[in-house]
C-alpha cells in the first residue's frame, strides 16, 4: 500500500469537499497510520501552516461525521508545496520523498495533458500512480493523446481514471440484483425491458462553478461518464469474475455496442436546455447566464438528454435514455429499469396495469420494485411499491475510491480504451450542437426541465 499522497489543485472544491473526508473516513476505518504524507499543491501562495489550518477547517466542516482526533491526524499529517503544474522543476519538489507516490490531479480537463507531460520530464518512482478526474480529456482526440502521455509516464494498470459513481454502493447493488437473483437475469433482456432510464435530475444551480461547468455543460460533466458507466453496468454481460479484466472488458463491449448517431439521430433523440431565472424552494435562482462567471456566448446546456440504442442480442430493441439537469423543481437520482407490460389481463375494465419497474435509487440509495397487486375492491388492480433501504457503506464513495488507488486495485477505475469509446459515442452529439443542428431550449429554475420532456413533465 502506498502511504504518500500528493493532490494537485489541493485548494479547490474537489479537495475540500471530498478528498479530506475521504481520508478522514480511510484513517478512521484503520488503513491509514502515522507513515501517511499527504502534500497539497497548487499556485496559492500557502506554506505548511497555513495549508495544515485551510485543511482542518474543511475537515471540521465536510467531515464532522468522524472524531475530532481522525480529522486531527489527517491534517497533521499535510505539507505543501507551491507548484504550477506546467513547471516541471515545481512539480518534481511536490512528489518527493521516499517511495512510490499517488499523484492525484484535482484539476480541470485542460490542465492534465500539460500536468502529465511536467510529471514525464520528472519521472515518478518505480511502483507510483496517478489519479484523474472526469472528464477524462474534452474530446476524443484530446483522451487518445492524453492516454499516449499517461503510456509514456506509469503502466495502464497504474492510471487510475476515476468515476465516484463506480465507487458507491449502486455498483454492487446493480450488478448483485442482476447477477445473484434467478427471478432477475432471464428477464434482463430486450424481450422483457422496453427502456431503462438513467437518471440525475438536481434542484442544485450552479453553486459557483462556473469556472469548470461554463466549459463543459451537462452532456460533458454528467452524461459523457457518469451515466455512460452506468449503462454500463446495468447492459453488460455476466462478467466471469469482478477482476479487473473481466469486469472492464464486459463494459468496453457495451460502449462498442452503442450504435452511432447520424445528425438526423441528434436532431430526433436529444435535447439540450438551459435555466431561465426562478425559485427553488424558498430562494430565487438567476438565469444560468447571469451567474458569475457565465460566458453566455458559450451557449453551455444545464439540462441533456440523450437516447441510444445498442446493436447487441440482448438489448436491440430497448431504448437507453440518459438524463441530466441543473435547477430542476426536485431530485430524481435513479437508474429506472421498465420492463413490458404483460400481454393479457383477464380483468376486464376493473383496473389499469401499469409496466412494472425496478428502480436503483443513486442518491439516497435504495431498491425500489413498482409492481401492480389488487385494490380495495374485488377483481381490481392498483399500483404497489416495495421498496428497500440500503445499509450505509463502510467507506463514503470518495474513500472507497482512494483506497483502491492507495491499494492498487483498478476495477472500478476507467481503462484507457473505455474512456475513448465513452467519447466515441457522443461525439455525434457534440459535433451536432456545436453547430446548433439541435435548439438551445430553456425552462425555469424550479421547474420539471423543458417543456414536454418524455421522462417528466414540462415546466418552462
Amino acid at each position: 500500500m502506498i502511504d504518500r499522497l500528493t493532490i494537485f489543485g489541493a485548494s479547490g472544491d474537489l479537495c475540500a469537499r471530498y478528498l479530506l473526508p475521504g481520508l478522514a473516513a480511510l484513517r478512521a476505518a484503520g488503513h491509514l497510520d502515522d507513515r501517511f504524507q499527504l502534500t497539497g499543491a497548487d499556485r496559492s501562495d500557502w506554506d505548511d501552516a497555513r495549508f495544515r489550518s485551510w485543511a482542518a477547517a474543511q475537515l471540521d466542516r465536510h467531515a464532522d461525521a468522524w472524531s475530532a482526533d481522525t480529522r486531527q491526524a489527517v491534517a497533521a499529517a499535510a505539507r505543501f508545496s507551491r507548484a504550477d503544474v506546467t513547471d516541471p522543476a515545481a512539480v518534481a519538489s511536490a512528489v518527493a520523498g521516499d517511495g512510490p507516490v499517488a499523484v492525484y490531479l484535482a484539476l480541470p480537463p485542460a490542465l492534465f495533458s500539460p500536468a502529465v507531460a511536467a510529471l514525464d520530464r520528472v519521472g515518478l518512482p518505480p511502483g507510483s500512480r496517478i489519479v484523474l478526474e472526469k472528464p477524462f480529456g474534452e474530446d476524443l482526440d484530446g483522451a487518445v493523446e492524453l492516454n499516449r502521455l499517461l503510456a509514456d509516464l506509469v503502466p495502464e494498470d497504474a492510471v487510475f481514471r476515476v468515476d465516484h459513481f463506480l465507487a458507491m454502493t449502486t455498483v454492487e447493488n446493480v450488478l448483485g440484483s442482476r447477477l445473484a437473483n434467478r427471478v432477475l437475469e432471464p428477464l434482463w433482456n430486450s424481450a422483457h425491458i422496453a427502456e431503462v432510464e438513467i437518471v440525475w435530475d438536481e434542484h442544485l444551480a450552479l453553486e459557483g462553478r462556473a469556472g469548470y461547468y461554463d466549459s463543459a455543460g451537462a452532456l460533458k460533466d454528467m452524461v459523457q461518464n457518469h451515466l455512460l458507466q452506468l449503462l454500463c453496468l446495468v447492459a453488460m454481460e455476466p462478467p466471469i469474475s469482478l477482476g479487473e479484466r473481466d469486469l472492464r472488458d464486459r463494459k468496453v463491449d457495451v460502449l462498442r455496442s452503442v450504435r452511432p448517431l447520424t445528425d438526423e439521430d441528434v436532431r430526433h433523440r436529444t435535447r439540450r436546455a438551459r435555466y431561465l431565472a426562478g425559485r427553488i424552494d424558498d430562494h430565487d435562482v438567476p438565469a444560468y447566464v447571469d451567474e458569475h462567471g457565465v460566458d453566455p456566448d458559450r451557449r453551455t446546456e444545464t439540462f441533456a438528454e440523450v437516447e441510444l440504442e445498442l446493436d447487441s442480442w440482448r438489448w436491440s430493441g430497448t431504448n437507453f435514455r440518459l438524463r441530466s439537469g441543473k435547477a430542476l423543481g426536485g431530485d430524481r437520482k435513479e437508474v429506472a429499469v421498465h420492463f413490458r407490460p404483460v400481454p393479457h389481463l383477464p380483468f376486464g375494465h376493473s383496473g389499469e396495469a401499469l409496466p412494472n419497474a425496478l428502480r436503483f435509487g443513486l442518491d439516497p440509495e435504495s431498491l425500489t420494485l413498482d409492481v401492480m397487486g389488487t385494490g380495495s375492491r374485488a377483481r381490481t388492480l392498483a399500483p404497489l411499491s416495495l421498496t428497500a433501504q440500503l445499509a450505509q457503506p463502510d467507506l463514503p464513495p470518495y474513500g472507497r475510491l482512494l483506497l483502491d488507488v492507495l491499494t492498487g486495485n483498478p476495477a472500478l477505475s476507467i481503462r484507457g480504451d473505455e474512456a475513448e469509446e465513452a467519447w466515441r459515442v457522443l461525439t455525434p452529439v457534440l459535433s451536432a450542437w456545436s453547430r446548433n443542428l439541435v435548439p438551445l431550449e430553456e425552462y425555469r429554475a424550479g421547474s420539471n426541465g423543458p417543456v414536454s420532456t418524455r421522462s417528466g413533465d414540462g415546466g418552462a
